[in-house]
């Protein structure tokens, strides 16, 4: 698992360790980690000279000492720099021959020179938003030159909340022992390229607290998907219920319940339409139509509320039931609808950006006007757009599972899980999975999980990364259908077990 701290908790690790260590010495562990970097791309790349951007920080010393190391050993380096800036660095610099610019008319050609950038404009400290006196740092850098960004890309939200367009988007960002949201979150993640992670000493045991952000990695996979013994059977295991499908999204229903089946559920019951239902009869002949006892339930795959085609009322009608009763419950797509505010029993949301924007519009959940209007107790509520919810997903997810009680699964090409103080982010799917009826197939996948027992928010966050591997086990590299993501789980599953 790899996990993400809060900036004041790094910083309390920081002090810890240094407390520990002769004076300067955590700072040349992350110079020397970061000098290790440099040589492997320059090599990688075919990169000749080294520039870097220095700001009045750790960040901007970490930055000028790298390339006073790297000139000392015969590679072209430069640096531009403010007027203040760390006096050992600068000395470093100036006796190894790095050619030393202040910020200026001359700071812009010697940056374009450069083959590789290190970005050590602002840190974890500095607020969101790229200082104006860096902008024409950043508009310098060659489109071909490869950026390294110190500890996060300057201009980047630290807390992962808010992406700044005209800040450093990195190709590499190496960071110091913890990682911090900037890292994990999907307004700013892209910011930062291939992340590495030096080691310097640091022990999150030192004060960090609890990581704000987590994220499974494969090898999680084996200590949570929970394996039938020899006593087990088809109950269980765990029993799901679907509601899916209508006359007009009839293939939502095969999804679903296929993804179901495949994710090792013990059984699959399924209440639909008679178009859909005579369908999953067809495709899933496992599935036991009707509804009956559970441990979890899918209702929205497919289904329309609005819809008045034979079957659908009384589809509703046990879609309401369900709702209003205890049991466990994934809602997805058309079942968001019927989401009124907190329901009693574990609630699992999973809307991508566009149903999660009407459901916060709808129950309240906007952001407060600059004239005060709106408010979370939904008088005079301000609309909340898909726009909205993609510039800050985590803090989106977060007011509709405060609104709801619910955990939240967003949807998207990084997939957000909150769940009271606990989240998630997933970055484990290609890209070719963008495509019709892969949010079904999700939906029937986690409610294959939640009926095995398995917590809400840690069953979001397995799901959407054995979802992502399992489209890439599909077709790898190339365009997937649902359907054969959903058939590809049995296989994804083993191999991830064995692996872990």
């Amino acid at each position: 698992m790899i996990e993400a701290y809060a900036v004041p908790g790094v910083y309390a690790c920081e002090a810890a360790a240094a407390a520990q260590l002769a004076e300067g010495e955590l700072m040349a562990r992350a110079v020397e980690g970061l000098v290790a970097v440099a040589r492997a791309r320059l090599a990688a790349t075919g990169g000749r000279q080294v520039v870097a951007l220095v700001g009045p920080g750790n960040n901007g010393a970490d930055a000028l000492y790298a390339v006073a190391r790297l000139a000392a050993d015969g590679v072209p380096c430069g640096a531009v720099h403010l007027e203040t800036v760390h006096a050992g660095a600068y000395a470093a610099a100036r006796a190894a021959g790095v050619v030393l610019v202040e910020s200026g008319g001359e700071a812009a050609a010697l940056i374009a020179e450069g083959d590789l950038v290190l970005d050590g404009i602002v840190g974890i400290g500095g607020r969101p938003g790229l200082p104006d006196w860096a902008r024409a740092w950043v508009e310098a850098i060659a489109a071909d030159a490869y950026v390294i960004a110190v500890d996060l890309p300057s201009g980047q939200d630290p807390s992962g909340r808010h992406a700044d367009p005209a800040g450093v988007f990195a190709d590499e960002t190496v960071t110091f022992s913890l990682l911090k949201p900037v890292h994990l979150l999907p307004a700013t993640e892209a910011a930062c390229g291939l992340l590495t992670v030096v080691d310097i000493g640091l022990n999150p045991a030192d004060g960090a607290g609890e990581p704000v952000v987590r994220r499974l990695d494969r090898g999680d996979v084996r200590a949570l998907w929970r394996v039938p013994g020899p006593t087990d059977d088809k109950y269980s295991r765990g029993v799901v219920g679907i509601i899916s499908g209508g006359e007009n999204y009839s293939g939502a229903a095969v999804l679903a319940c296929t993804a179901a089946v495949s994710a090792g559920a013990g059984m699959v019951r399924y209440v639909g339409t008679p178009t859909p239902e005579a369908l999953v009869r067809a495709v899933v002949p496992e599935v036991v139509i009707g509804a009956g006892r559970v441990q979890a339930w899918v209702i929205g795959p497919g289904l329309d509320v609005t819809s008045r085609a034979r079957g659908v009322k009384a589809q509703l009608d046990v879609a309401r039931e369900v709702l209003a009763g205890g049991e466990a419950v994934v809602v997805d797509a058309g079942g968001l609808d019927l989401i009124d505010g907190p329901r009693s029993g574990p609630t699992l949301l999973t809307p991508h950006a566009g149903e999660a924007a009407r459901l916060l519009s709808r129950l309240g959940g906007g952001v407060v006007g600059p004239d005060g209007s709106g408010g979370p107790d939904g008088s005079d509520a301000v609309e909340v757009t898909r726009a909205q919810v993609e510039a800050d997903p985590l803090g989106s997810a977060q007011r509709l599972a405060a609104l709801t009680g619910a955990a939240v699964l967003l949807k998207g090409a990084t997939t957000i899980v909150v769940e009271a103080d606990a989240a998630y982010s997933q970055n484990d799917a290609p890209a070719w999975l963008a495509t019709a009826g892969a949010g079904d197939v999700l939906a029937g996948l986690l409610g294959a999980l939640v009926a095995s027992g398995l917590p809400l928010a840690e069953a979001g966050a397995v799901g959407a990364l054995v979802h992502g591997v399992a489209a890439d086990d599909a077709n790898p590299g190339g365009p997937v259908r649902a359907l054969a993501v959903a058939e590809a789980i049995p296989g994804t599953v083993a191999r991830l077990l064995r692996a872990g």
